[in-house]
């Protein structure tokens, strides 16, 4: 399906579901008519923000407004459901939590009420957008495919994958196919292409067969433009490439094929995680690491004397290493710098043992993020040491410095991370940084964050 297609349908129900549930708030806010001076208004005013929290938040746990989900009326509509189930009770839970100025009982059953009521009508309209796209452009598609080979059979089923009907009609190819087993008819001679566009009312024409291969299909891209059918060649380069390619552009006109999608190669992208990053680290730095620093350096102190921070070179983008900052959570040893930490690893203290268990341990690396060696979110770093030793296990491994370390990451929300004790390991963590690597967004960003807050309350037992 259309990638802007599908981006439209992600920012537009964001918006309208965001607007329902201010609306309504408003609405009711306006209705029992709270002013400004009263002494209920502040309460008010946080309930308000609160709400939106909540919404943003489940929304992005759930994800509701993922691109792959969003374009499935069902699975979007099962989404909303449960999604709207669960604020409905965190409200109830807001709303009766004991508090010296209580809440207007009514105004709340109203706002969340007419919320209920926005949402049902926004999925509506969703119905309407679905029809109206199915009717005005996707019906209209009908599509011809030239050749009958490996390339074409995925072809066509890559497009029945689409959630509108678009229309195969078949195939045509020169060569004599037997047609028992095949879910559409190919028709035989690329000489008699043109006459089944006009029988079939081909909109659409796929060539798996390359005008190099075949000169008649120079003839038939010419054609088909004077008859307004588009043309499309999709190329066949598993004899030069075995894996997923990014067709990019010089110029417009000068295609290049690049081994993966990489977002954060635009300068734009680039702005907007560095600017994310220096934001939520300052947050952390001002609001957080100010008064936990001292609390933990006594703890850390009074069981082991030593320094409390813990330094060590680790590769970050580019393969250039630097120097990452943790809370010493282990007796001095000579093995720190080169042996990872094991499950009732005897050098780890007691504190050691609880701000490992927490990921409190990690809480210096904002600093790192704030001088640019690092991201939130990004690959985890390794030791210098181990990069050798990884190369040897994954060809791949090398691939993730393309981007900047993080201090949390897709991989480790995926149960990737602590200790590395078969190959498998490093092989599903690469696997999973580079997911993020080619699929990065700042939507994704902030999901990773919310899991990784989740899953330290809830416990994880790689964090030892």
């Amino acid at each position: 399906m259309n990638t802007s297609y599908k981006r439209f349908l992600q920012i537009f129900f964001i918006l309208v579901d965001l607007i329902a549930l201010n609306a309504g708030y408003i609405i009711a806010q306006s209705i029992f008519q709270e002013s400004a001076e009263s002494a209920l208004f502040y309460r008010y005013l946080q309930y308000w923000g609160i709400i939106n929290w909540f919404w943003l938040t489940l929304s992005l746990l759930g994800g509701m407004y993922i691109t792959d989900s969003i374009v499935y009326f069902k699975v979007f509509l099962r989404k909303t459901v449960k999604t709207a189930f669960v604020l409905l009770l965190l409200i109830l839970f807001y709303l009766y939590l004991p508090r010296r100025v209580p809440l207007s009982s009514s105004m709340v059953y109203l706002s969340s009420t007419l919320f209920v009521i926005g949402l049902v009508i926004n999925r509506l309209v969703y119905l309407g957008i679905r029809e109206w796209v199915k009717k005005e452009i996707h019906s209209r598609r009908r599509i011809l495919i030239l050749g009958y080979n490996a390339v074409a059979k995925k072809l066509a089923s890559y497009i029945e994958r689409e959630e509108f009907n678009i229309k195969i009609v078949g195939f045509v190819d020169d060569r004599e196919v037997a047609t028992a087993t095949t879910q559409y008819p190919v028709y035989k001679g690329l000489h008699d292409v043109m006459r089944l566009t006009e029988e079939l009312k081909i909109t659409e024409i796929y060539t798996t067969i390359m005008p190099e291969d075949n000169a008649r299909v120079y003839r038939i891209m010419d054609q088909a433009d004077k008859a307004l059918i588009r043309f499309r060649i999709v190329p066949d380069l598993r004899g030069i490439i075995d894996r997923p390619v990014q067709v990019d552009s010089i110029n417009g006109d000068l295609p290049i094929l690049t081994l993966r999608n990489e977002p954060l190669q635009s300068a734009v992208n680039q702005f907007i995680k560095r600017a994310f990053d220096i934001l939520f680290s300052l947050f952390v730095l001002v609001f957080i690491l100010s008064w936990l620093i001292p609390i933990l350096s006594i703890l850390i102190y009074l069981e082991s004397p030593g320094p409390v921070f813990f330094s060590q070179l680790r590769s970050g983008k580019d393969n250039k290493p630097f120097w990452c900052y943790k809370f010493r959570s282990m007796t001095i040893n000579k093995e720190m710098e080169a042996v990872q930490a094991t499950k009732n690893d005897k050098r780890v203290t007691r504190i050691g043992r609880i701000i490992r268990k927490t990921s409190l341990d990690e809480f210096p690396q904002f600093y790192n993020v704030l001088r640019g060696d690092m991201s939130i979110v990004g690959p985890r770093p390794h030791m210098l040491k181990h990069n050798d030793d990884f190369q040897a296990m994954e060809d791949q491994y090398m691939i993730r410095h393309y981007l900047k370390p993080g201090i949390t990451g897709w991989a480790q929300i995926n149960g990737y991370r602590g200790e590395i004790t078969e190959p498998t390991h490093i092989k599903k963590r690469v696997e999973y940084d580079l997911w993020y690597l080619e699929h990065w967004s700042i939507v994704l960003d902030l999901e990773i964050i919310f899991l990784t807050a989740y899953n330290v309350i809830k416990g994880e037992k790689n964090a030892y």
